[in-house]
């Protein structure tokens, strides 16, 4: 039956999920460079739009429809039969169960493209969103979460380690390898333009992230109020251990650290959440900083523009928290699972075989349909694009005008030498 209680909880934790994808906007927005403030936040808007078409059409029927190993069924295409009752083995609404999970699609797609921002075409990236949102995520979801054959293993995951936070991840490597660097990669700094915006976001992510893995327990019960507490504990004990990290490495403490670290953490405990104790939970936060926060040092040293470390913030940080559940589960809190420590090895083999499927799954997928795209339409802008900046090319307006504003112009081939030239003195301007 409906349960009132868990309808009204449930509610507002899908607020919560969808409003992290704007939060997420302004967090990328922050990081790039003020020439691509407005299409870089554009990208989380436009995957709001577009993957809840492509999550209401197919994806949530391919994730929860039928108990097929590796993909669901087609049963609820076009929402077909989701209505007021409520969902097998829940107390919610169907409607209800199937925007809450839509609302993880959207922000998982909209996460991949911090991988590209600063040099994707926004035409292309739309395309990308819906083919993503159709043949990667959902088949993902259902591995784990629609029956499929991770959960059937004995595969934990509470809120998204495999689906959402490997899948970003190693979506994201696939796509910044295909796409390339940008053109002024390893030749000067690439700053972020706007810390305020970079910890505003990140903080409003952390607020949404309750809902996220509060309300993955799918009611308002026990599991919820583990995952809640536990989503408070993890990130501020990865904020506290990157703090460390960062008076040991530069004897400074970054805004851009701190709100990493969030991040960082809150994508540690997502599979965890409702699996371990409050104080493993801390112990995990301690934990997940350490290889996000080396491979965030260690990638700009290498020809890879993962332009805003989406595989170590979410692609690391998730496969630290799955792992950390074949260790530290424990019945006591979860009433599924023990974990190794706890005298069940077996699950730590469960653990693992997530962690070798959905990186090569989510990283090739990407890979064949941004190829696919490319050999149709082109995935970059030139280098004379870029170096305007996406925001006038790709959508006629600018987050900042100073003076007059840029004016975009056909200058011809003997006139694009001495714009690029006063490029390199004025870059935000033409």
């Amino acid at each position: 039956m409906i349960d009132t209680g868990d309808t009204a909880w449930m509610l507002a934790a899908t607020a919560l999920v969808i409003m992290m994808t704007p939060a997420l906007g302004l967090f990328y927005a922050g990081l790039v460079r003020s020439k691509n403030t407005l299409n870089t936040f554009m990208m989380s808007i436009a995957a709001i739009g577009v993957a809840t078409i492509a999550w209401a059409v197919i994806g949530y029927s391919i994730a929860f429809g039928g108990e097929g190993g590796f993909i669901g069924s087609f049963d609820y295409a076009f929402l077909k039969d989701v209505g007021f009752e409520p969902r097998e083995g829940t107390t919610i609404p169907h409607l209800l169960f199937m925007v809450f999970q839509g609302s993880f699609c959207i922000l998982t797609v909209a996460l991949v493209s911090g991988a590209v921002v600063e040099r994707i075409r926004f035409g292309p990236y739309l395309i990308f969103v819906v083919l993503w949102s159709t043949l990667v995520y959902p088949v993902m979801a259902h591995w784990v979460f629609g029956g499929g054959f991770l959960a059937e293993a004995g595969t934990l995951d509470f809120a998204g380690g495999v689906s959402v936070e490997m899948a970003s991840g190693f979506s994201a490597l696939a796509a910044a390898l295909l796409i390339g660097a940008r053109k002024d990669y390893g030749r000067q700094a690439l700053l972020p333009h706007n810390s305020v915006f970079v910890l505003l976001g990140a903080g409003l992510l952390w607020f949404g992230w309750f809902g996220f893995n509060g309300g993955s327990g799918i009611g308002a019960n026990d599991s919820s109020v583990l995952a809640f507490t536990n989503t408070l504990l993890t990130p501020a004990c990865t904020v506290v251990a990157w703090f460390v990290l960062d008076l040991i490495r530069g004897g400074k403490v970054t805004a851009v650290g701190a709100a990493t670290a969030i991040i960082v953490g809150c994508v540690a405990i997502t599979p965890a959440a409702g699996f371990i104790s409050p104080m493993w939970a801390m112990v995990l936060g301690l934990i997940a900083a350490v290889p996000s926060y080396l491979i965030i040092v260690w990638r700009p040293r290498t020809r890879v523009d993962e332009t805003l470390d989406v595989l170590a913030a979410h692609g690391t940080a998730g496969i630290v928290g799955i792992l950390f559940i074949g260790f530290f589960a424990q019945i006591g809190w979860n009433g599924v699972a023990d974990g190794l420590v706890y005298g069940n090895p077996a699950q730590l083999w469960d653990q693992t075989l997530a962690v070798l499927v959905a990186p090569a799954y989510a990283f090739i997928a990407t890979y064949v349909i941004l190829r696919l795209i490319g050999a149709v339409v082109p995935l970059r802008a030139s280098e004379r694009e870029e170096a305007v900046g996406m925001d006038v090319v790709q959508h006629g307006e600018e987050a900042y005008v100073t003076g007059e504003g840029a004016i975009l112009v056909d200058v011809g081939p003997r006139g694009e030498a001495e714009l690029l030239a006063d490029l390199n003195k004025e870059p935000d301007r033409v």
